[in-house]
């Protein structure tokens, strides 16, 4: 396994400047933002996109650097009831993945997206309530006329140029839970799969070391994201989990994001890795900093301290005492 990060937490450096700062950390991956929510500082999706000179120059960057690019990331909505923004989704993750292909890099992330619920509707609408019995109604309409057609077509289109996708299971949208992305990933086929974030299964109730077993045992966990989470109960019993105070109103909050160790002691996130190798994955944790009482550098910093101890680097080949 590896240890990477989402290097869209700096932003503020150039490139290099930012190669060199991962580096120097002890960081062995890199996860590329393209567009979209996170923005596209150290990755000109268009700049690059079959442009083999550039994109020679910019692998030539990260690889003297002894690092690897363990996916292209473009979290938007394509499933967006305004044609125009969904559009612009559908067309960053369309060259995102062609990007993907002509770099060698094995996974581009994003979200499900979240439809709106008829044909004309303006906003997304994400049921999460089986009754009163419209819920129901307008999830089957979304997963078939809108979830399940958008995805297959977008699980063929990343096969044909070798790529996985890495759905984020992130409230808000349609894929949330192990369920949601089995639902998709059995109607899709296998392209689909996770980028499995514990932050995100702690506030919904979900143990991430039995997500990782129910993902894992479909080998549908494509990347893996480490970031921690906190649920303040005194707030969680007067606002439940569905909690609308905004995040930066984190005192009153139900929840609220850590860094790696401050949500849950390493014994935890060494489940979490060993549970990852129990199931199969080799792969890259990516660190996501989203935390609000930290700087950024002090919680990347505190994130590699806690996660490097409990990396599993030599998995066995034998067990000798057997």
């Amino acid at each position: 396994m590896k240890l990477g990060v989402f290097t869209v937490l700096f932003s503020d450096k150039k490139l290099e400047e930012m190669l060199d700062h991962v580096a120097a950390s002890g960081i062995e991956a890199i996860e590329l933002g393209t567009g979209g929510y996170s923005g596209n500082t150290h990755c000109d999706v268009d700049e690059l996109l079959d442009n083999g000179q550039k994109q020679k120059e910019f692998m030539d960057n990260i690889d003297r650097r002894g690092l690897m690019i363990s996916a292209l990331s473009c979290h938007s909505n394509p499933l967006h009831p305004q044609k125009k923004i969904a559009q612009e989704a559908d067309q960053l993750f369309e060259k995102t993945v062609k990007l993907a292909s002509q770099l060698g890099v094995p996974v581009v992330n994003t979200f499900s997206g979240c439809p709106g619920d008829h044909e004309n509707a303006l906003y997304p609408n994400w049921p999460v309530s089986p009754w009163p019995n419209e819920y129901q109604e307008i999830l089957k309409w979304q997963w078939k006329e809108k979830i399940i057609p958008y995805w297959t077509d977008k699980a063929n289109f990343a096969e044909k140029y070798n790529v996985k996708i890495g759905l984020e299971l992130h409230g808000g949208f349609s894929v949330h839970t192990p369920a949601t992305l089995l639902q998709l990933r059995d109607a899709c086929g296998p392209a689909i799969g996770a980028n499995l974030d514990p932050s995100h299964m702690w506030w919904q109730g979900i143990d991430p070391v039995e997500a990782i077993k129910i993902l894992g045992k479909e080998n549908a966990i494509h990347h893996f994201h480490a970031k921690d989470t906190i649920v303040d109960q005194s707030n969680l019993n007067r606002n439940g989990l569905t909690d609308m105070t905004p995040y930066s109103n984190m005192q009153n909050r139900a929840w609220y994001f850590r860094t790696v160790g401050f949500g849950h002691e390493s014994k935890v996130w060494a489940d979490i890795i060993s549970t990852l190798r129990l199931y199969g994955y080799d792969y890259v944790v990516s660190i996501e900093h989203e935390d609000g009482l930290m700087s950024i550098n002090e919680g990347f910093t505190k994130a590699i301290q806690t996660l490097k101890p409990i990396m599993v680097k030599d998995s066995i080949d034998e067990m000798w005492w057997a």
